[in-house]
């Protein structure tokens, strides 16, 4: 549960919060995304999904929306070649050193969206005898966006950096994906929006470790049909 409130330039919310990077973790319903399940990269470099005990303020200003979010800290003993394990989920956390986010999107030319956010914390990994935190491994999560959707094209686009401070198992992770898409409804005639796509992504994982799984290519297309914006029917193949 969480509180929310606004005004028509700005707005603050507190209580389990989700965090403010990339397009699919605030809002990973399936008609968000094209494919059948979510992007590889929304697992691997945004722990899809992602949300936590915290506070965060929204706003606008000259076509720019603006978030800023304070987190729980997450938990640097789950910590490997990604983030994914170390989320908090609002359980037994802890706020010694706060997950800072902040995000950045400019939504002033029709269709178009580009942005990007930076998430950082001192993850705790140990406590000394008075409670405070002793050592701690560092996270720095930047990513960057942008969407074009208009005359019947679709194309989304996201890039993230994981990098990280005293951090024995991994030296960071990386990826990306592009999404091309055509709506193809006009041409059959046919209610909604009928989309063939087509998607190139890539996983990088900086590791210590042998791991076959640490750099790999995507390659995927399928067929998604929306008869209202709100539900989607898809099928791919990758």
């Amino acid at each position: 549960a969480y509180v929310n409130y606004h005004t028509r330039n700005w707005g603050f919310k507190a209580g389990v919060i989700l965090a403010s990077t990339g397009y699919i973790n605030e809002i990973h319903e399936p008609p968000t995304f094209l494919s059948v399940e979510r992007p590889d990269y929304a697992k691997y470099i945004i722990p899809t999904t992602w949300f936590g005990n915290g506070f965060g303020f929204y706003g606008n200003f000259s076509g720019i929306d603006w978030k800023i979010n304070f987190l729980e800290d997450m938990n640097a003993s789950k910590i490997g070649d990604g983030i994914r394990d170390a989320r908090g989920k609002g359980y037994k956390t802890t706020a010694h050193n706060w997950t800072k986010n902040l995000r950045l999107d400019y939504n002033g030319i029709s269709g178009i969206n580009l942005g990007s956010s930076l998430t950082m914390n001192d993850a705790p990994l140990t406590f000394n005898s008075v409670g405070s935190v002793d050592e701690s491994i560092g996270i720095s999560l930047i990513e960057f966006h942008g969407s074009y959707s208009s005359n019947n094209i679709i194309a989304t686009m996201e890039y993230g950096n994981i990098t990280y401070t005293n951090n024995d198992n991994s030296g960071g992770t990386s990826g990306y994906y592009l999404d091309l898409g055509y709506d193809i409804s006009q041409m059959l005639k046919c209610k909604g929006s009928l989309i063939p796509w087509f998607r190139y992504g890539n996983i990088q994982k900086d590791t210590n470790t042998a791991d076959s799984d640490a750099h790999y290519d995507i390659i995927k297309f399928g067929l998604s049909y929306y008869p209202i914006d709100q539900i989607a029917f898809k099928l791919d193949y990758g």
